[in-house]
């Protein structure tokens, strides 16, 4: 009776360890895929399409909203280029921050939204998240010479059209960084930090 007690424990046990186990693993996968998808902190800058300092190409694009929109060198005014996705959850957080430096930058700054796919699609977002103000392009070519690879991505465009900083965005300190970068002539807020780091060498 005691030895059938002990074996109907140990089963248990066993049991017990193996949908722990089966637990634990199911845990770290979803770690795993959680990893893959939360974007990189900080405004990193891409190594891909032209480098800061360097002239964007020029495209003239139609806007969604009406107009057009010329990116690149002979306009005078800058520009920040935001390239983002309907499905990308950042993206749409960032919305209202950009609706807020488009109206308080607006002297200096023209805000241009950038995206690809089917333009019904877009103007339904536009319409839903009220973007009808922005000026918004539908490119596949301007991502593509940029190497826009993951989203949000900011690139600033000085008056000249030349490229000022770029970099992936996850939040408004970091949308902000761009401009600071821009301000002080670094290429990214990375590099910005290394720039004070070394004068108090």
């Amino acid at each position: 009776m005691a030895q059938s007690t002990i074996l109907v424990l140990l089963g248990a046990l066993w049991l017990c360890f193996l949908v722990l186990a089966a637990v634990v693993w199911a845990m770290l996968r979803q770690i795993g895929v959680l990893y893959e998808r939360v974007a990189p902190v900080g405004a990193l800058m891409d190594s891909g399409g032209p480098k800061v300092g360097e002239a964007s190409p020029t495209m003239r694009l139609p806007s969604l909203n009406g107009g057009g929109v010329v990116v690149g060198p002979g306009r005078g005014r800058a520009q920040l280029l935001f390239f983002l996705s309907t499905s990308c959850p950042v993206c749409k957080q960032l919305l209202p921050v950009l609706d807020s430096v488009r109206k308080d930058e607006g002297h200096w700054l023209d805000v241009v939204l950038a995206s690809d796919g089917e333009e019904a699609t877009h103007q339904a977002f536009i319409s839903r998240r009220r973007l009808g103000d922005f000026a918004y392009v539908l490119s596949t070519e301007l991502g593509m010479a940029y190497r826009v690879q993951r989203l949000p991505f900011g690139v600033v465009l000085d008056g000249d059209g030349v490229v000022r900083a770029k970099g992936l965005i996850n939040n408004r300190e970091q949308l902000e960084s761009l401009f600071h970068a821009l301000e002080a002539g670094a290429a990214s807020v990375q590099q910005l930090a290394k720039q004070r780091a070394l004068a108090f060498v």
